[in-house]
């Protein structure tokens, strides 16, 4: 069975490091962008599942991030829970982002939107 690859998006290596080590512990494949421009050339290589996505990043932000995905021509919509220590609401609506998770952000509640989105739970 293919392990559905999740695409983290953050600027702060530790916590990149951190989503990365949770989400390979649960069985998920994983691929790492530092900022929005760095994420269009992961997706480009290969589709994720999901995109866990920070929106305070030097580079490219993220909504400038999702407005260049938008753009492409994808097969398929990759549903995006966005995780920021910025909770406007505004941005986050405007991204057209499937989920939300506030920094700092609980574990179980990081596996359950991941587990969601990716569309089932991963076997260990």
């Amino acid at each position: 069975m293919n392990r559905p690859l999740v695409l983290v998006v953050d600027d702060d290596p530790d916590i990149l490091d951190a989503i990365c080590d949770i989400l390979e512990a649960e069985g998920y494949r994983v691929a790492r962008a530092r900022h929005g421009l760095e994420a269009l050339e992961r997706v480009s290589e290969e589709l994720p599942a999901v995109i866990l996505l920070d929106l305070m990043m030097p580079v490219m932000d993220g909504l400038a991030f999702a407005n260049a995905l938008r753009q492409r021509p994808v097969p398929r919509r990759i549903p995006i829970v966005v995780i920021s220590a910025d909770g406007n609401p505004q941005k986050v609506a405007a991204l057209g982002a499937q989920g939300y998770l506030a920094k700092p952000f609980d574990i179980d509640a990081l596996l359950t939107h991941v587990s969601h989105m990716a569309g089932h739970a991963v076997p260990r």
